[in-house]
């Protein structure tokens, strides 16, 4: 399973990186009526900090922005009419004990992989950030000078166009 496949799949709501039930049923090679009713079945395993289920608001603005909601396979509809299931990796990883085929666990495996990947690029993105701005107030100091020439010759050339004494470039009409 490529972890490119599933970082597209994941989204950013309330906070919280998650995976949609439409997303993960597709991945798992089940329908995604099939996947909530197992997941309705054992819900005492999905508490809040697992799974949580979206506003008409969040569902309605989700819908707008991806076109993977739309249902082609069935004949009915377009969209699905039920608000989709929101699971985050701990939910993602509950689901492996309650589908228990063996695709079921190929994908958990992945999913939890990439999750691993986003949480170590972050990690790694704090670190640079907080490095870049220990140099720029390490150095910044020193090149004060430049910035004041750099930001003098700025403002003259701005001043020198508004005049109007900035020269013609170009061929001159003879009149």
């Amino acid at each position: 399973m490529k972890l490119q496949l599933i970082h597209q799949k994941i989204y950013e709501i309330r906070g919280q990186k998650v995976m949609l039930d439409f997303d993960l049923a597709l991945l798992y090679e089940v329908e995604t009526k099939v996947l909530k009713q197992s997941v309705r079945r054992n819900i005492y395993r999905f508490p809040e900090d697992f799974m949580f289920e979206l506003t008409k608001e969040e569902y309605n603005s989700l819908r707008s922005q991806i076109v993977t909601l739309e249902n082609y396979r069935s004949g009915r509809g377009r969209y699905s009419k039920y608000s989709a299931f929101a699971f985050t990796e701990h939910g993602v990883a509950m689901l492996a004990s309650i589908l228990r085929s063996k695709k079921a666990i190929e994908v958990n495996i992945a999913i939890v992989r990439a999750f691993i990947a986003l949480r170590q690029f972050a990690l790694n993105y704090k670190d640079l950030a907080k490095k870049i701005a220990e140099l720029e107030a390490k150095y910044d100091p020193q090149f004060s000078d430049v910035y004041e020439a750099l930001e003098l010759l700025l403002t003259d050339r701005n001043n020198k166009i508004k005049q109007g004494e900035r020269k013609q470039i170009g061929y001159k009409k003879k009149t």
